[in-house]
């Protein structure tokens, strides 16, 4: 069997967090809902049934809430802030999908949330 893509996710995780431009949002903060799909090559996982060999999605866990529990103004910062430390904590980590909405934004709208998403490379695997 040849694996052609493979990935470790993590959805909607929610944090209570402190992220955004006003006053309120530092204040108060508000709900964010994470999303993160890791691609890597799991056929050691296939093969051999320990966790030794896999991206163990619990430390991955740890990880993004650590860096959703420092303030930023912005979402597409604290993005950059988990993907940096997903590649480095993960060099299996070769693809990086990664969502962080805003549950509640005070913009006004009748919406299920707004935020950012990115899809990188790791480029130290490619």
């Amino acid at each position: 069997m040849k694996i052609e893509r493979s990935y470790i996710y993590i959805k909607e995780a929610r944090f209570h967090a402190y992220h955004g431009v006003l006053p309120q949002e530092q204040e108060v903060g508000q709900d964010f809902m994470v999303s993160v799909r890791c691609g890597y090559d799991i056929q050691s996982a296939v093969n051999h049934d320990m966790v030794e060999v896999t991206l163990d999605y619990g430390a991955l866990y740890k990880l993004i809430a650590h860096e959703m529990a420092v303030p930023s103004q912005l979402m597409e910062h604290v993005a950059g802030r988990i993907a940096n430390a997903v590649f480095k904590n993960f060099p299996q980590v070769t693809t990086l999908d990664l969502d962080i909405m805003k549950v509640n934004p005070p913009i006004g709208a009748d919406c299920a949330g707004a935020g950012v998403e990115v899809h990188l490379i790791n480029d130290k695997t490619k």
